[in-house]
């Protein structure tokens, strides 16, 4: 009895020792990728691509063969899948979003996947074989869907195109900003103001005439876009074409009050590009009611309007117009030393002379604003210039300057 329950026993140990596990061989696999295209010829994004092999075939009456999927791959957003499979021959089935399994959008027959290779295998529902098998309603209705992805997908062209030229204007714009820069690298050595000045002027003509070549181009194809003709009024302003400039900045401000979306900066842009052509023909009632619209119009950019309309007004040498112009952006921004210097330098215009002692009298607020540009900017561009006025007058360069102070005598 004991030997038998020993035996028994170790019977049952035996039965209870697991076997050791065997790996199984790795089945060989082949990489599968497509694009599944819909019946308007765009990609179809979502859905799936299944794989399905036959693993058993009919062979007597009443059978029929057995099928099973060996790889469900999702289609992305570009109508792009991939994927992995073993070796062999499939059909490929693709369901569109929200299809059961037991229908398909469209089908290949037969998708050979070898090892070790990558396949491409597309899916194309807008080729004839299937267009045809749609009732006439859904043709009809994607006919229309056609030419309707037709004509937008060729004003994406024209906003391609657009975007394109958009970008070379505004490196053009840098660019002519740069001329100075470029021209003097350019010439080398040690070139004359003259020469200098000439490379520079040849410099802004080039980027210039581009622009203006590329704006007239696309506010013809695009006649609606107020940028275009923003940057058409800006680039014939740098050629001193001030008519044509004046007609394209009208035409943005005309658009942009059309607009159900303006934009502060092109209405801006628009009115301080007027408010230039203007303080350029000497016309500054026009000048500064088009530099006031510009900055209620931009806020954010108020003080850079007024700054440059006084930086116009001196180019001009416009005295009177220049100083009125500091003085409204010095009241935005009082921080900026080139309001102050152009303030000083409009005023020093109207120097008198005592006819008793001979000594140069400078006019109210000129010294002031000198000096203040002294502190704001000691070592600025226009400090020897500065410096050397207030000698000149016999005055003593302040360390710090205090507006609401009268200065000692």
């Amino acid at each position: 009895m004991k030997r038998n329950l020993s035996l028994w026993l170790g019977l049952l140990a035996f039965a209870l020792t697991p076997a050791l596990a065997q790996t199984p061989a790795a089945v060989p696999t082949g990489k599968i990728h497509g694009h599944v295209t819909n019946p308007t010829g765009a990609a179809q994004a979502g859905g799936t691509v299944s794989f399905v092999a036959t693993t058993r075939l009919a062979s007597g009456p009443g059978l029929t063969a057995q099928t099973a999927e060996k790889g469900t791959f999702t289609v992305d957003a570009n109508g792009d899948y991939t994927g992995e499979l073993p070796a062999g021959t499939y059909k490929l089935i693709y369901r569109s979003p929200g299809m059961g399994p037991d229908k398909e959008a469209d089908h290949v027959e037969v998708v050979k996947v070898a090892v070790g290779v990558d396949t491409a295998q597309d899916v194309d529902m807008s080729r004839k074989e299937y267009i045809d098998t749609l009732p006439p309603e859904q043709k009809k209705q994607l006919e229309d869907l056609r030419k309707h992805n037709s004509e937008a997908m060729k004003a994406n062209e024209i906003i391609k195109n657009l975007n394109n030229d958009l970008k070379t204007s505004v490196q053009d714009f840098k660019d002519a900003d740069a001329a100075r820069a470029t021209a003097t690298q350019a010439l080398g050595g040690s070139p004359s103001k003259a020469d200098i000045d000439a490379k520079e002027a040849e410099i802004k003509q080039a980027k210039y005439t581009e622009v203006e070549t590329l704006m007239l181009k696309d506010t013809g194809a695009k006649p609606d876009a107020s940028v275009l003709w923003a940057q058409l009024g800006q680039a014939e302003v740098g050629l001193k074409k001030y008519d044509e400039a004046e007609a394209a900045y009208k035409k943005t401000i005309e658009l942009e009050a059309a607009s159900k979306k303006p934009s502060p900066g092109t209405q801006g842009a628009a009115n301080a590009g007027l408010g230039e052509i203007y303080a350029r023909q000497g016309k500054v009632p026009e000048a500064n009611a088009a530099y006031d619209a510009a900055a209620k119009i931009n806020p954010p950019l108020a003080g850079f309007y007024l700054k440059n309309e006084a930086v116009i007004f001196f180019q001009m040498n416009n005295g009177d117009a220049q100083i009125a112009a500091a003085d409204e952006a010095i009241k935005l921004d009082p921080t900026q030393p080139l309001l102050y210097y152009l303030k000083g330098n409009g005023l020093v215009q109207k120097t008198t002379q005592d006819p008793q002692t001979k000594m140069l009298v400078a006019p109210p607020g000129c010294m002031e604003a000198y000096q203040k540009y002294l502190e704001l900017a000691p070592t600025g561009p226009y400090a020897a210039e500065v410096k050397g006025i207030l000698a000149g007058f016999n005055q003593k360069i302040e360390s710090s300057f205090k507006a609401d102070k009268p200065k000692k005598k």
